[in-house]
């Protein structure tokens, strides 16, 4: 072979032995060493809990909420006309290998959020046993900062800080209309909870480490305050403002998704 055809061959050759070297050396995704998934016929909701070890359970998840906890987003940021029917729940048992990262985790609370390289095998569950197709959209859009008011902060240094971090109601639960409260808070999840009730990122910039608690109740003029206006007014007595804003929105935007296979 002579000239130009003795040249097209050794490109291809070349681009060959690259793309296999490509084949070879891909890392693979995190996974589970073992899994099961079954339907739930238990009465608790989207229980997720973590364990030492690395091991994952969750109890009447629906496929949003597991999304949310593989994709570290709020239910907002889901979309795809898979989701429409996707209704039911799952009870899920999980370990990842015992020479992952992930075996090491020593959670101080089952409640605690998934470690990235969890959550990256959560993926992979998802993908192999849902047949779950998706890819990511990020686009800028309305967001919130949480930013310093001005003034004295009504939050106190955390009294215990082994405590489970958490805001929400007065009461102890979801925040309603009456105002928030909070143990052992951290300003980044604070704001990572709000953007649940409002439907948009919210970004911490208030430059304050350390953990909090709060009790703050709603004293706004409207009577019977929906729960985005109750949390724009009572932020406001914690110290805090909430500030319309714009910036980077992710969205996870389902193609496809199946009922998981057998285990």
């Amino acid at each position: 072979m002579n000239g130009p055809s003795r040249c097209i061959a050794v490109v291809y050759c070349t681009v060959c032995t690259v793309c296999a070297v490509f084949a070879q050396t891909a890392p693979a995704s995190p996974a589970f060493e073992v899994a099961s998934v079954v339907v739930s016929t238990g009465t608790e909701m989207n229980g997720f809990y973590t364990y030492p070890g690395g091991r994952v359970a969750c109890h009447g998840c629906d496929i949003r909420y597991l999304l949310q906890n593989a994709f570290n987003v709020q239910g907002y940021q889901l979309s795809g006309a898979p989701m429409r029917n996707a209704s039911d729940r799952y009870d899920i048992e999980a370990k990842p290998p015992a020479a992952s990262k992930a075996s090491q985790a020593m959670p101080p609370n089952p409640k605690t959020a998934p470690n990235e390289e969890q959550r990256q095998m959560l993926q992979s569950l998802l993908v192999e046993r849902f047949r779950l197709q998706y890819h990511r959209d990020d686009q800028e859009g309305p967001v919130y900062g949480l930013i310093r008011r001005g003034g004295p902060l009504h939050m106190e240094d955390s009294k215990d800080k082994t405590a489970y971090p958490w805001s929400g109601g007065l009461s102890g639960g979801a925040i309603m209309g009456d105002g928030m409260s909070g143990q052992n808070e951290s300003m980044p999840d604070l704001a990572w909870r709000l953007s649940r009730y409002l439907e948009k990122p919210v970004i911490d910039r208030t430059c304050l480490t350390g953990s909090f608690d709060f009790r703050a109740e709603y004293s706004g003029d409207e009577e019977r305050p929906d729960v985005v206006s109750m949390i724009l007014t009572t932020v406001q007595q914690l110290g805090l403002k909430l500030e319309p804003s714009r910036g980077p929105v992710e969205t996870i935007v389902v193609e496809r998704l199946e009922k998981p296979s057998a285990n």
